[in-house]
């Protein structure tokens, strides 16, 4: 996994993707993925993330997911 991640950042740097959009992108999938193991629920998702309700909530609206997953 470390492999693919290394080789994923360097065709990103090769490609001009600069860092705050990567980590959007990064965390906007990670959200999306939490909520599709959790069928949606926000509560369960956030504690799958490691993040309080309310923190999740604010970066679903941040990402435009309205909680879908």
């Amino acid at each position: 996994m470390r492999e693919k991640f290394v080789q994923l950042v360097t065709e990103m740097i090769e490609k001009r993707i600069f860092l705050e959009e990567a980590a959007g992108e990064f965390e906007k999938k990670f959200i999306q993925s939490a909520l599709k193991k959790t069928g949606g629920n926000q509560t369960k998702a956030a504690e799958v993330l490691g993040l309080h309700r309310n923190t999740l909530s604010r970066k679903i609206s941040q990402h435009k997911l309205n909680g879908q997953h």
